[in-house]
Formats: C-alpha cells, sequence, structure tokens
C-alpha cells in the first residue's frame, strides 16, 4: 500500500469507529421497522455499486445514490450503511482492498458529509416546503457528489501514478457530464416517492417543516 493509502485507511477508521461508538444500537434492535429499513437501503446500495461499468479497473462508474440514503437514514446510519456497502463490493472483487481507505473517504464519508451539510444549511437557511426538499436537498446535492467523488479518485488514481492523465481524463473524468442528471434525478425521484408514500421512513423529513400551513 502507498503513503496515501495507508493514510485513508487509517483515517477512515478512526471516522468509522467514532460514529460506531455514537450510535444506539440498543434502539436499533428494539426497533423491527428501522431495522428493516436501514437493512433494505444497505441492499439497494451494494447492488447499485456491484453493477459498474468501466474499461481499467478502479476506473470504473456507478449510481452513488447516498444522498437518498442519508436522507433517510440520518447521517450516521448513512455511513454505517455505506460502509457496509462498500465492504460487500470489496468482498466481491470489485473494489480492491489497497483502496478500501480511499473509497471509504471519497466514495461514502464525502458524499454523505456534503449531502448532509447542504442539507442543514438548506434547512435554516431556505424557505422550507416539499420542492426545496427534493431539488435542493436530493437533486443537486445527488448530482454535485457524484462529481466530486469521481475528480477526486482520479486525482488519487493520477497522483499514484497508476493511471497518466490522459487515461484518467479520457477514461474516466470525460463520463462525469454525463452522470450529473441521472444521478440527481435518481436521488430526487427516490425521495419524491418516499416522502409521499412512506414519510415515516425518511429521518429528516417532518409534514410540520415542509407540509403544514404551507
Amino acid at each position: 500500500m502507498t503513503t496515501i493509502q495507508t493514510c485513508c485507511v487509517f483515517a477512515y477508521a478512526i471516522v468509522l469507529l467514532r460514529i460506531v461508538k455514537s450510535l444506539s444500537w440498543s434502539a436499533l434492535l428494539s426497533d423491527k421497522a428501522r431495522q428493516h429499513v436501514i437493512f433494505g437501503f444497505t441492499a439497494i446500495v451494494f447492488f447499485l455499486w456491484i453493477f459498474r461499468a468501466g474499461i481499467y479497473t478502479g476506473l470504473s462508474v456507478h449510481f452513488l445514490w447516498l444522498s437518498a440514503l442519508v436522507l433517510t437514514l440520518g447521517f450516521r446510519w448513512a455511513c454505517m450503511a455505506g460502509s457496509v456497502a462498500l465492504l460487500g463490493t470489496t468482498l466481491a472483487g470489485a473494489d480492491s482492498w489497497e483502496m478500501m481507505g480511499v473509497n471509504g473517504l471519497v466514495g461514502v464519508l464525502m458524499p454523505i458529509s456534503v449531502t448532509y451539510l447542504i442539507f442543514i444549511t438548506a434547512f435554516h437557511r431556505i424557505s422550507r416546503n416539499v420542492f426545496v426538499y427534493i431539488f435542493v436537498c436530493a437533486f443537486l446535492p445527488g448530482a454535485l457528489v457524484i462529481a466530486l467523488k469521481m475528480s477526486l479518485l482520479a486525482t488519487v488514481y493520477w497522483t499514484e501514478g497508476i493511471y497518466d492523465w490522459a487515461t484518467v481524463r479520457d477514461n474516466y473524468l470525460i463520463l462525469i457530464p454525463l452522470l450529473l442528471f441521472p444521478e440527481g434525478l435518481l436521488n430526487g425521484m427516490t425521495m419524491t416517492l418516499l416522502v409521499v408514500y412512506k414519510p415515516q421512513w425518511v429521518f429528516t423529513f417532518h409534514d410540520k417543516f415542509y407540509i403544514s400551513g404551507k
């Protein structure tokens, strides 16, 4: 493992350990409905990530769906669900063990953190209604985080000398514009369906803030 990969593993492990310690596991064990939502969404993320396309190892593309995940499960449980999904794809051979730390930081924690930051900012700074929730908190972060994730991952592969810049640019970065709208649409549609049919599953959505009196 390279220096960057080793540092990322330690950083990812430290953050994940703090998240694990802060979670209320007893509350989860006593809430069957919550268990089903968390385990179900974790499985969906895993299957979305296991199906990918790409020519070069590591430079493959797939939907993230992490903006919808954090809005539904909340920040800490989304980090856990994304980490379990990443472990599953790594065990399945879709991702390498050497890149576990990088993938964890760039592909799990960063997208979830950015989405949650946008949600918190929108909640306190923008008028609260369903349109704002779906478009600003789900659609826009979905498009933004996949662009950030691919850009950062490409930078790591290039910096590490795994691939030259031309290979990274022509086989990976060039795909970013093609994925922005589909990723944003996937997250936006997911949250639209959830807040309409299963609002009780969505941790960050409350009728009194987004619907009542609007």
